[in-house]
């Protein structure tokens, strides 16, 4: 899980894995596979660093490029 924080600054845990698609606009807005949609306080490179950091935790056996 992957702590993000909504613009009310309110923080939330989201699973990497129900995220459909990530939208800049100019907000970093996640919607999920439920249809569900998060206006975030990070930015795509920041999001993006914490699900690959997230992937790295659960997959320790991954081997790094």
């Amino acid at each position: 899980m992957d702590k993000v924080t909504r613009l009310d600054g309110m923080e939330y845990y989201i699973n990497p894995y129900q995220i459909e698609c990530i939208e800049i606009n100019p907000d970093t807005t996640l919607v999920m596979l439920s249809g569900k949609h998060y206006i975030i306080r990070e930015g795509v490179k920041v999001l993006l660093n914490e699900i690959e950091a997230y992937h790295r935790r659960i997959s320790p056996y991954i081997v790094q490029e």
